[in-house]
């Protein structure tokens, strides 16, 4: 099993804001580090990767020209046989699991998205699945801070919603 530490929206530095302490353990002992964009900064991107698993991730609506010149704006990460397509934005929430898996359904088995910093995890009948793990940092309209954990087994993902505490 592979398991995937799933983040977003982290929008450092601003303010004093870190990652919580918990949430920083997930992703130590994570075997993978997925960021849905909105870094802000070079500068944040290196301090992630420095936590330790291989960071892979898009950039953001506000991240800086120096950090979109680096990262793609969409990319689809091979865990086992599983396939999870990372975007920033998905767009409004009237119809997006059937717009997502139109999109990414023949490339991926679940989108990873951020943006509205509010947690969300569907699932289509045909199995797949879209998730936004919020936002460990600024959660706006979102009772707590989260992140995700995607737990891959062959081809098979479940995802979970992390709270801070």
């Amino acid at each position: 099993m592979t398991v995937v530490a799933v983040i977003s929206d982290t929008h450092m530095p601003r303010g004093g804001r870190r990652l919580p302490d918990a949430f920083v353990e997930r992703i130590e002992a994570a075997d993978l580090l997925v960021h849905a964009g909105d870094f802000m900064t070079v500068e944040v991107l290196r301090e992630l990767e420095q936590i330790g698993p291989p960071l892979l991730g898009v950039h953001g609506n506000v991240d800086s020209a120096e950090l979109r010149r680096l990262l793609p704006g969409e990319r689809v990460v091979a865990v086992e046989q599983a396939r999870i397509a990372l975007i920033h934005d998905a767009g409004p929430s009237a119809g997006r699991l059937e717009r997502m898996r139109r999109r990414f359904g023949d490339i991926a088995d679940a989108v990873v998205f951020g943006h509205s910093h509010l947690p969300l995890h569907e699932s289509a009948d045909d199995g797949f699945q879209i998730f936004n793990p919020g936002s460990p940092t600024e959660r706006r309209r979102a009772p707590a801070h989260t992140m995700g954990v995607a737990r891959v087994e062959g081809s098979t993902i479940e995802f979970e919603l992390i709270r801070s505490t």
